[in-house]
C-alpha cells in the first residue's frame, strides 16, 4: 500500500467576517474573485492558486509590508473586485486577482477603470511574475514608485486561450452572490516557504 503524500498546493481559504476599512498604512489588500481557491483551484495554464497567493504574500512581505485577504462576493469583473479591495485597504493598494489568474493592482483614489498595473494576459503570468506584483503592490503602498513588473507579451496567447479563457469567466459568473457584502478571509495550507 501506497503512502499517501502530501500536496504542496492544497489550500483552505475560511470566511472570517465581514471586510472592514484597514487601518494599517503598510496594508496591502489582496481581493480574491468569487470563485478563486474554490470552484477552481488552479489559473488558466495550471498555476495553483495557493501557489498564486504564496508569491503575492512573499513579494509583499519582501517589503515589509503586510496582507489581507479578502473575497469579492458580488462581481467578477476584475477592476471592481481590484477597486473594492482598495477601498478597504488601510493604504489604500489592493492587488485584484480573479480565478484564471488576471491579475490588477488598484488604488482607491483611482477612477474604477483606471490602474496601477494590469496584467490582462493570465496564460503568460507565473510564479515569477506573482511574486513581482505583490513586490510593487507594496511599494506602492509605501509611496514609492516601482518600475512595472516586466511580463512577457505573446500576441497568440488571445487566440490559444480565447475559448478557455470565455468558459472559465462564465463559471466565474456563476459563482458571484448578489447583494453579498465582501468577507476577511483566512488562509491555511501550504503557503509557509514562499521560498
Amino acid at each position: 500500500m501506497s503512502t499517501p503524500t502530501e500536496n504542496p498546493y492544497r489550500l483552505s481559504l475560511t470566511e472570517t467576517g465581514p471586510a472592514a476599512r484597514g487601518t494599517r498604512p503598510d496594508e496591502v489588500v489582496i481581493a480574491l474573485s468569487p470563485a478563486f481557491g474554490g470552484f477552481f483551484t488552479r489559473t488558466i495554464v495550471d498555476v495553483p492558486h495557493a501557489e498564486v497567493l504564496r508569491q503575492l504574500m512573499a513579494g509583499i512581505e519582501e517589503q515589509g509590508v503586510t496582507s489581507r485577504l479578502v473575497r469579492v462576493w458580488d462581481t467578477a469583473d476584475l477592476a471592481a473586485i481590484a477597486h473594492t479591495g482598495a477601498k478597504l485597504s488601510g493604504s489604500g493598494i489592493c492587488v485584484g486577482v480573479l480565478s484564471r489568474g488576471t491579475t490588477m493592482i488598484h488604488q482607491k483614489d483611482l477612477a474604477r477603470l483606471s490602474n496601477l498595473e494590469l496584467f490582462p494576459q493570465s496564460p503568460l503570468l507565473d510564479a515569477e511574475v506573482f511574486r513581482g506584483i505583490g513586490s510593487n503592490a507594496a511599494q506602492y503602498a509605501k509611496g514609492e514608485s516601482p518600475q512595472p513588473v516586466p511580463t512577457r507579451n505573446d500576441q497568440m496567447a488571445r487566440p490559444r486561450w480565447q475559448a478557455k479563457a470565455a468558459l472559465l469567466h462564465l463559471k466565474e459568473f456563476e459563482q458571484i452572490r448578489h447583494g453579498v457584502r465582501p468577507v476577511e478571509v483566512s488562509v491555511s495550507g501550504a503557503l509557509s516557504d514562499a521560498g
